[in-house]
């Protein structure tokens, strides 16, 4: 099961679980939209491809939480 981070590593943005708007790579390294774009679609921390992340439907998040840990870069 995915962690879902809940901030971009690079600008700080908060990703929300339940919306659209996430990349992530194999590690589940996260960022939004626009660092993503600017980033060429490549993780910095790993050279990984980024790809769009899933969402999870909010009544999933009692029994499935999303990570409230944030991780931010900068």
């Amino acid at each position: 099961m995915l962690e879902m981070r809940p901030n971009c590593e690079k600008c700080g943005t908060d990703l929300p679980a339940e919306l659209p708007g996430a990349f992530i790579c194999s590690f589940e390294c996260t960022f939004c939209t626009q660092c993503a774009d600017a980033l060429d679609e490549r993780c910095p921390n790993c050279g990984g491809e980024l790809m769009d992340r899933p969402t999870r439907a909010q009544q999933h998040h009692a029994k499935h939480p999303p990570s409230t840990v944030r991780k931010f870069k900068g």
